[in-house]
C-alpha cells in the first residue's frame, strides 16, 4: 500500500522530528535525497559533469531544498543557475549554491536571462512552491513554469509539482507539470490523484525520518500485493454457494448489452453463481452469452419485491446497469435496497437514486459506483466541479448518504462513509476503457467480490484495480470494447496472484 498524509499531519510530524535533531538536519537530508535523484537523471543524460541545471526558487522551504541540492550538484561539476521567482528566497541554500560555483539571477530583474538559461537546460528542479501552496502559480513562476514545458528537458519537482495542492490534488490555475517528483518522508495526497497525478509523473519517495512521528494516512493507494492479500480463493471444501451468489439487476429491452456485461464481470471476478434478474431480450441474451447464469425474467406491471425474491437466495446485489428509470425500475431498485444484503448501485440506478433520496442510507453495507456527471445528479452539483474536485466530493457523497462511493475517473476515489476513514485511489487502467459499457463491467466485478466477502471499500478498490489491469491487458495500445475487458479479467487476476 502507498500511503499519503495530510499536510498538516507532514507538517506536525517535521516539528517533531526537528526537536530531536540537529538544526536544519531535516532540509539536509532532502536535499540529498533530491540532488541523489537528479544526478541518477542526468547520468542517463551524459552524466553530471558540464551538465546545466536550472532551480526555479520561491520563498520557501521548498526553494531551499532545491537550492541546496543544486549546490551538491555544482560540486560535482554541472553548471548550476538559479531563478528567484521570489524577491525573498532561503539564504542559507543561495549562499550554498554560490560558495559551490553556482549563480543565482532574479527574475523580476533579468526575466529574458532567465527565459534564456531555462531553454538551454538540460534538467530544470522545480521548488517554486511547498506543499503548503493553495491556488495555481502567479507571475513570474507561471512564466518560469510555462518556459520549463516548452523545452526538451526533464522537470524535476520538489515534494509536489508546483501550483497543485497538496492535499487534494487539485489545480486552480498554472502548475509545473514533472517528469519526475522527488516528495520527502511521506506521499501527499494530491501526487496520488488527478490531476495531480499526472502532473508529478514518476514519483520518488526520499526517506527524511518521519515515520515514527506521522499520524494515520489520509490516503491509500492499493498495490498488486495488497489485492493480492484481498482476493478471496477457494479452498477444498468450497462449492459454489460459498464462493459466493451474486444477484444482479440489469439490462433492458432498451438497453440490452448490460446485462450480459455485467454478468460476465462478476463469473470472471469469481462469483460461485450469479442471478439475473431482467426482463426478456437481454434474459436472452446472457443465456447464449453465459448460459451457468440463473435467470428471472421479470413481467409487465409485475412488483419489485417479487421479482427479488423470486429471484433466490443471494449474498450480495448489484443493481443499475441498463435497467432504466421506469417505475417498474425504481421498484425493482427499491426491493433491492430493502434487502439487508450488501448492494452496489450503478448507472441506471443512481439517476433512480437521485429522485428517490428516501432510499439511502440504509444499514446494510453499500456502494456505489458513479461518473462525474451522475455524481453531481445525486448531489444536486455542477459536474464541472465534481471533475475539478474529486476528493472532496466523493468524501461529501459518502458522509451524506452513509454510502462508500467509487468514482469513476482518470484517478478512481474509493471513499467510506466514515468520516475518519482513508481514502483509496487507484490508477491502473487505460484511455481505452472509455467506452460503452466499461461500467457494467466495473459492476459485475466489485459485486461478485462483495458476494465474496469483502467489505465495500476493498471490493472498490480490488474491481477498480483489476478492472484497470484487464484493460491494458486487452488493449496493448489499441482500441478494446468491454467484452475484451471481460476476457482478460483471469489474466489480470493471475498478473496479482501468480
Amino acid at each position: 500500500m502507498r500511503h499519503a498524509h495530510a499536510v498538516a499531519d507532514v507538517r506536525a510530524a517535521e516539528s517533531a522530528l526537528m526537536a530531536d535533531v540537529p538544526d536544519g538536519a531535516l532540509m539536509q537530508r532532502a536535499a540529498a535525497g533530491l540532488a541523489s535523484a537528479c544526478a541518477r537523471l542526468l547520468g542517463l543524460a551524459g552524466g553530471v559533469y558540464g551538465s546545466r541545471v536550472v532551480v526555479l526558487t520561491g520563498s520557501g522551504d521548498n526553494g531551499g531544498d532545491a537550492l541546496y541540492a543544486g549546490a551538491r550538484l555544482a560540486a560535482r561539476g554541472a553548471v548550476v543557475t538559479a531563478v528567484a521567482a521570489a524577491p525573498r528566497i532561503h539564504e542559507a541554500g543561495a549562499a550554498a549554491l554560490r560558495g559551490a560555483g553556482g549563480r543565482l539571477i532574479a527574475a523580476a530583474d533579468r526575466a529574458a536571462d532567465a527565459l534564456r538559461e531555462i531553454a538551454a537546460a538540460d534538467l530544470v528542479i522545480d521548488g517554486l512552491l511547498g506543499i503548503g501552496g493553495h491556488g495555481g502559480l502567479r507571475e513570474p513562476a507561471a512564466s518560469l513554469a510555462a518556459a520549463a514545458q516548452r523545452d526538451d528537458h526533464l522537470v524535476v519537482a520538489v515534494d509536489l509539482p508546483s501550483g497543485i495542492d497538496a492535499d487534494t490534488g487539485e489545480a486552480a490555475g498554472a502548475a509545473v507539470r514533472a517528469d519526475v517528483t522527488v516528495t520527502f518522508g511521506t506521499l501527499k495526497p494530491g501526487l496520488l490523484i488527478d490531476p495531480g497525478a499526472s502532473h508529478g509523473g514518476v514519483v520518488e519517495l526520499v526517506d527524511i525520518g518521519l515515520r515514527d512521528y506521522l499520524a494515520p494516512p489520509v490516503v491509500a493507494s492499493a498495490q498488486a500485493a495488497d489485492i493480492a492479500a484481498w482476493l478471496p480463493r477457494p479452498s477444498a471444501e468450497s462449492d459454489k454457494y460459498r464462493r459466493g451468489v451474486l444477484g444482479i439487476v440489469a439490462g433492458s429491452d432498451r438497453f440490452t448489452g448490460a446485462a450480459p456485461l455485467a454478468v460476465g464481470g462478476a463469473i470472471r471476478g469469481g462469483a460461485g453463481m450469479v442471478r439475473l434478474v431482467s426482463s426478456q431480450v437481454p434474459a436472452g441474451l446472457v443465456r447464449q452469452h453465459w448460459p451457468e447464469a440463473v435467470i428471472t425474467t421479470t413481467e409487465a406491471g409485475q412488483k419489485g419485491g417479487q421479482a427479488i425474491e423470486e429471484a433466490g437466495r443471494v449474498q450480495a446485489w448489484a443493481a443499475g446497469p441498463g435497467m432504466g428509470t421506469t417505475e417498474a425500475a425504481a421498484s425493482l431498485l427499491a426491493a433491492v435496497l430493502a434487502t439487508d444484503l450488501p448492494v452496489l448501485v450503478d448507472a441506471d440506478g443512481i439517476t433512480l437514486l437521485a429522485e428517490h433520496r428516501d432510499l439511502l442510507p440504509r444499514e446494510a453495507p453499500t456502494l456505489i459506483t458513479p461518473h462525474a456527471g451522475e455524481l453531481a445528479r445525486l448531489l444536486n452539483a455542477d459536474r464541472a466541479d465534481v471533475e475539478a474536485h474529486r476528493l472532496r466530493f466523493a468524501t461529501r457523497a459518502a458522509a451524506d448518504l452513509g454510502v462508500t462511493v467509487l468514482l469513476k475517473g482518470s484517478t478512481t476515489v474509493i471513499a467510506p462513509p466514515a468520516p475518519d476513514a482513508e481514502v483509496l485511489v487507484n490508477s491502473t487502467g487505460t484511455a481505452w476503457l472509455a467506452t460503452a459499457g466499461s461500467g457494467d463491467v466495473l459492476t459485475g466485478l466489485a459485486g461478485s467480490l462483495l458476494a465474496q466477502g469483502l467489505d465495500p471499500p476493498r471490493a472498490a478498490a480490488a474491481a477498480a484495480y483489476l478492472h484497470g489491469i484487464a484493460a491494458r491487458l486487452a488493449a496493448e495500445g489499441a482500441p478494446i470494447g468491454s467484452s475484451d475487458i471481460i476476457g482478460s479479467l483471469s489474466a489480470a487476476i493471475r498478473s496479482v496472484t501468480a
